[in-house]
């Protein structure tokens, strides 16, 4: 029977062998999202894998995401036309593939107030036309992501009592993902590429890398060790300048604030509202099944030493306060934010303002054959992973199979009809999808402590 659980026997053991003096097809170091990634990859194909990183799963940028999977909008904006279809598909293969009890469609509603001019309106109602000729592109079926369709204004409040009504104009409806919890996704992640042979060993610090291995501590016991390797990747995002000399990143700051839902009305829809002056940028205002609300999100530069632990700025919060207010009828103030969180996106340094970064992922390979992997964002995950596997793969021919992770359904996307005919509560379904039946009857299981510590399902 597969294996796909995370705990601290398995740590201990698999550490113990890791460090025995053998040498793996493949070390990653980084379990955020497309460490994960690139570890299910390789071990998929059928190569022994080692994926390390310093703290627990998803410790650094996967966890402060927007819980968006986007369809890549934003970018035809920018002419980032690769960018737009790359996201488009692999959303596409997140809602109906690898991860279906993750992701959902959600709703998005630009309420055209008077902050929309008539010409932002009709801009934004192009543009969600061509983002639906991406979903088409990408082969995501209608029935994954609804059209997008013109409003009234008796729609429009149906659906968000919270906006604003003077001058209402209607609104416009769109489309994109939502992902029930970007953690949970890097735990599916690593515990399917765990199911197929790799060993994730959490609280294992790469303290220096090469090209053929890293010196690595064990953060649970100070000691030290060294895990040989055929291939190095180096999968740390905002970090991934520290393991190797010359890769120079330019992070940015995304803030979010948290609200609970009855502060917006309710609403059943995102919120968009438009930046002022700023053409094409939005901030977004999305509930969540739990009853609150993520108003996001800044575009930031982050200068100086990267935190473990990103803070949100005065000045973000301000920002985000106004923008989202001038959608509302009543107007969102600081006693309304119940909390609040920020992340880093690994971005390559470049001139300009960050938002005018483009979003496309790099791959580069250094001198000693360390392949380094950055930039990108969670929908494309698995087509960052792909890319930086196969750079390693044409420096050092490993016998690997073909890439699988297109179809590769990660841990809890079976069927949940019988959970849902068992009165599973549905959070559990949300989060464990098939699995849930079996949280249901053992709640202890869904305590979700951190990894090498006890059971992690």
């Amino acid at each position: 029977m597969t294996d796909f659980s995370l705990n601290a026997a398995r740590r201990e053991g698999e550490l113990a062998e890791a460090t025995d003096g053998r040498v793996v097809d493949v070390l990653v170091i980084g379990l955020g999202v497309t460490g994960a990634g690139v570890a299910l990859d390789a071990a998929s194909r059928g190569l022994s894998v080692v994926a390390i990183d310093a703290h627990d799963l998803a410790f650094g940028t996967s966890r402060w995401s927007s819980k968006l999977v986007h369809g890549g909008l934003r970018y035809l904006a920018k002419a980032q036309l690769g960018v737009a279809y790359e996201s488009a598909v692999e959303r596409g293969i997140l809602m109906g593939r690898t991860a279906p009890h993750l992701v959902r469609a959600m709703p998005m509603l630009l309420p055209l107030t008077p902050a929309v001019s008539v010409s932002q309106g009709r801009q934004a109602r192009a543009g969600f036309v061509a983002g639906d000729a991406l979903r088409l592109g990408a082969r995501t079926g209608r029935g994954l992501l609804p059209r997008p369709r013109r409003l009234s204004t008796t729609e429009t409040l149906r659906m968000a009592r919270g906006v604003r009504r003077d001058a209402l104009r209607g609104g416009l409806l769109s489309w994109d993902g939502q992902l029930e919890d970007d953690a949970r996704l890097v735990t599916a992640i690593a515990r399917t590429a765990a199911g197929h042979g790799a060993r994730i060993l959490t609280y294992c610090r790469a303290e220096q890398i090469s090209g053929d291995g890293a010196q690595v501590r064990d953060e649970r016991t100070g000691t030290t060790a060294t895990i040989s390797a055929r291939t190095v990747i180096n999968a740390t995002g905002v970090w991934a300048g520290t393991l190797v000399d010359d890769i120079a990143l330019r992070p940015s700051r995304g803030t979010h604030l948290v609200f609970r839902a009855e502060t917006l009305g309710n609403p059943s829809v995102a919120i968009t509202a438009p930046v002022p002056h700023a053409g094409n940028r939005w901030v977004f205002a999305l509930p969540q099944p739990d009853g609150l609300v993520y108003l996001g999100l800044t575009d930031e530069a982050a200068d100086g030493p990267v935190p473990d632990v990103p803070e949100p700025t005065p000045a973000e919060v301000s920002f985000l306060l106004e923008t989202i207010s001038s959608a509302l009828e009543v107007p969102l103030v600081h006693a309304d934010i119940v909390g609040s969180y920020a992340g880093l996106r690994p971005l390559l340094a470049k001139g300009g303002k960050t938002a005018d970064i483009s979003r496309e992922h790099a791959v580069i390979t250094s001198p000693d054959g360390i392949v380094t992997i950055i930039g990108g964002k969670l929908t494309t995950y698995r087509r960052m992973a792909e890319d930086a596997l196969d750079a390693a793969l044409r420096i050092r021919p490993l016998g690997a199979g073909p890439c699988r992770t297109k179809s590769l359904a990660l841990v809890g996307a079976g069927d949940v009809r019988q959970a849902i005919s068992d009165g599973v509560p549905r959070r559990l379904i949300r989060r464990y999808g098939a699995e849930s039946g079996m949280l249901a009857t053992d709640p202890a299981k869904s305590a979700e402590p951190a990894s090498g510590k006890s059971s992690r399902t």
